[in-house]
């Protein structure tokens, strides 16, 4: 049974920072790409960054482009999210996923992290 738990979450002030972490299970993790995700009130689920299986190619969506850096470690099955400068417009709801085709949907969801930025 394949498990992706996310963590990290939390209220933070603007201009603050948080790392959200996730764990995988249940896959062979190595031959995964992996993403996160972030989901706003009353708002559709949107595409914050990703990473390729072996970690050396990422992009970002423009609005945390120089502000958030995803990073992994294969040997612990884990993806990161560090989110720097942190905006209100932030705020939401994050989910890390993965899929075995770089260009394909993804397979696996996690079940979130609520992230809060106050102003």
């Amino acid at each position: 049974q394949v498990q992706l738990v996310e963590s990290g979450g939390g209220l933070v002030q603007a201009g603050g920072s948080l790392r959200l972490s996730c764990v995988a299970s249940g896959l062979t993790f190595r031959h995964y790409d992996m993403g996160w995700f972030r989901q706003a009130l009353g708002k559709e689920r949107e595409f914050v960054a990703r990473i390729n299986w072996s970690g050396d190619v990422t992009s970002y969506r423009d609005s945390v482009k120089g502000r958030f850096t995803i990073s992994r470690d294969n040997r612990a099955s884990t993806v990161y999210l560090q989110m720097n400068s942190l905006k209100p417009e932030d705020t939401a709801v994050y989910y890390c996923a993965a899929r075995l085709d770089s260009y394909g949907e993804y397979n696996y969801w996690g079940q979130g992290t609520q992230v809060t930025v106050s102003s």
